[in-house]
Formats: C-alpha cells, sequence, structure tokens
C-alpha cells in the first residue's frame, strides 16, 4: 500500500513541478515570474493585507514574501502602505494591475495545455478530489 500512495504523491508533485515551469517560463513573456504573479494575485484577492496575510496565501514564510514585496515595489508594481500600528499594508499600483491581467492571459493559456489531457468531467472531479484533501479537517 505505501508504494501506490508513494506513487500518488510523487505524481501530484511531478505535475505541479510541470504546472509551475510551464508557468514560469511562459509569464516571462509578460515581464513577470510565477512568484511574483502569484504576490499579485493575493494582493488583488485581498488588498491591504499584510506580508504574514500574503505569505500564508502564497505558501511562502513571512521573510521570503518581504524581500520579494520590496522587489514588487521596487519594480512600482505594488505600494506598501502604513496600515493600524505597525501593520504594512499592500496593494496594486496600476502597472501591477496590468501584469496581472496580462498574466492571468498567459496563465489561462498555459493551464488549458497542462489540463489538455483530460476531459472536461476528469477535470472536475480532479478539483473536487483536491478540495476534499487540502479541506480543513475538524479536529
Amino acid at each position: 500500500m505505501h508504494g501506490e500512495l508513494q506513487e500518488l504523491g510523487r505524481a501530484v508533485k511531478q505535475a505541479q513541478y510541470r504546472q509551475h515551469r510551464a508557468l514560469d517560463s511562459a509569464l516571462q513573456s509578460v515581464g513577470t515570474t510565477l512568484a511574483q504573479w502569484d504576490a499579485l494575485r493575493a494582493i488583488s484577492r485581498s488588498p491591504g493585507a499584510s506580508a504574514r496575510e500574503l505569505a500564508a496565501a502564497t505558501f511562502q514564510t513571512e521573510q521570503a514574501f518581504g524581500t520579494l514585496a520590496g522587489r514588487l515595489t521596487g519594480q512600482e508594481l505594488v505600494e506598501r502602505r502604513p496600515g493600524h500600528g505597525r501593520r504594512i499594508e499592500h496593494h496594486l499600483t496600476p502597472a501591477g494591475e496590468q501584469v496581472l491581467a496580462a498574466g492571468h492571459k498567459v496563465a489561462d493559456k498555459v493551464l488549458a495545455d497542462c489540463f489538455s489531457a483530460l476531459p472536461d468531467t476528469d477535470r472536475a472531479t480532479l478539483l473536487d478530489l483536491l478540495r476534499r484533501l487540502t479541506a480543513p479537517r475538524d479536529a
């Protein structure tokens, strides 16, 4: 049984790795990387969020996200503003919105290709299964 579970884990990781490489490569055409575009997506979904919140949303450490946000601020894609107390809020600039939109178009094409081997019903089943695996569990 452990062999089958390990094979399943490896297959999920391999699919993710292939998808990430394809996205990162294609996103270069619009002047961004997967990590940067993912950060822009997270900020767009939660304008005004803190680095801690955005790090969790992008599966990064707070320190790694802070470094990335610094780069995005330097590229004038993100604006950091003082919030309540010591909180620093993150917002997209108009240029950040443009890069995000361009990235969405690229990602849609790449992901359509990544999942093209699966018919719509299989993609829906896979999504349902992955959502069940990642859903919060009761203690």
